[in-house]
C-alpha cells in the first residue's frame, strides 16, 4: 500500500506519525520549524488524509505499514515522533524494528491507551458530537478556540470506521510488560493539563524506558503540538 508521504527540509531524518482520526495537517507547525535544519518526513496513516485504505483496528497493523513506507524509502537512522495512537505506533515500532531508528519523540501518549466505551459507541452513532466532546476534552481550557475548531474539522475528514478502528486499536494496545526492551534516546512530551494521557502516563514511560527524558508543559493539554508547538519545537530540537 502506498502511504501519503510528505517530505520537507534537510538533515537530520525525522518521522512523524499522527493520532487516532487525524492526519499530517496536525504537524504543520513542527513542519515549518524544524524543516530549516532538518528532513521532516509526515506519513497518512492507511486510510486518513491523503493515504489510501481502510485503517487497521491494531496498532501492529498501523506499526507494519509505517515500517513497510520506511523500507520502501530506504529510510535508516531516522527519529520517530508519535502523537497519542502515533506514540503507541512508534512504541511498537521501537520494540520490533529498533535497528531502523536513531530515537523516539513520544508526545501525550502511554504504555497503554484505554478508551471510554461511550468513545468507541459513540463514533459510530454521532461522529460530529463525539468528536466535538473529545475535542473539548484534549485541550487545556486555557488553549485558543481555534485551535479546538481546526483539530475537529480534520477529524472530521477522517470516515467513522476508520476513526473507530484507530480507538479499537488504542484500547488494545498494551506495552506495559515489553516497553523495558527499548534503549533508543527517547524525548517523553507531555502537557501538565492532559486528560486523556495524563502526566502519570509519561512518568511511566520515563521510569521503564532506560535512556529517556522528560519534559513537562505547562497550559497544555493532549496536543502540546499545537497548544504549545513552540516549547514542543525547541525540545525535539535540543533532542536531535
Amino acid at each position: 500500500m502506498d502511504l501519503n508521504i510528505e517530505r520537507y527540509g534537510k538533515g537530520e531524518k525525522i518521522v512523524f506519525i499522527h493520532g487516532s482520526g487525524l492526519n499530517t495537517n496536525i504537524w504543520h507547525k513542527q513542519r515549518d520549524y524544524l524543516s530549516s535544519f532538518a528532513e521532516v518526513i509526515l506519513i497518512d496513516l492507511p486510510g486518513h488524509g491523503n493515504s489510501p485504505g481502510s485503517g487497521c483496528d491494531s496498532v501492529e497493523g498501523y506499526r507494519d505499514a509505517i515500517y513497510n513506507a520506511i523500507k520502501e524509502l530506504q529510510l535508516k537512522d531516522c527519529y520517530m515522533v508519535g502523537h497519542s495512537l502515533g506514540g503507541a505506533i512508534a512504541l511498537s515500532f521501537a520494540i520490533s524494528y529498533p535497528q531502523v531508528l536513531k530515537g523516539l519523540i513520544l508526545i501525550a501518549t502511554g504504555a497503554k491507551l484505554k478508551v471510554f466505551p461511550q468513545i468507541l459507541e459513540g463514533i459510530i452513532k454521532d461522529k460530529e458530537k463525539t468528536l466535538r466532546e473529545i475535542t473539548n476534552f484534549a485541550f487545556s481550557n486555557k488553549a485558543d478556540k481555534k485551535l479546538l475548531d481546526y483539530q475537529y474539522n480534520e477529524s472530521l475528514k477522517c470516515p467513522s470506521d476508520v476513526i473507530y478502528k484507530d480507538f479499537f486499536a488504542c484500547d488494545n494496545f498494551n506495552v506495559m510488560d515489553t516497553i523495558n526492551r527499548i534503549s533508543l534516546p527517547t524525548l517523553i512530551i507531555c502537557g501538565k493539563d492532559d486528560a486523556l494521557t495524563p502526566p502519570k502516563y509519561a512518568e511511566f514511560l520515563q521510569k521503564h524506558i532506560k535512556n529517556s527524558t522528560l519534559v513537562l508543559i505547562e497550559d497544555s493539554g493532549h496536543v502540546p503540538l499545537l497548544e504549545k508547538p513552540d516549547e514542543v519545537n525547541k525540545a525535539i530540537e535540543r533532542f536531535i
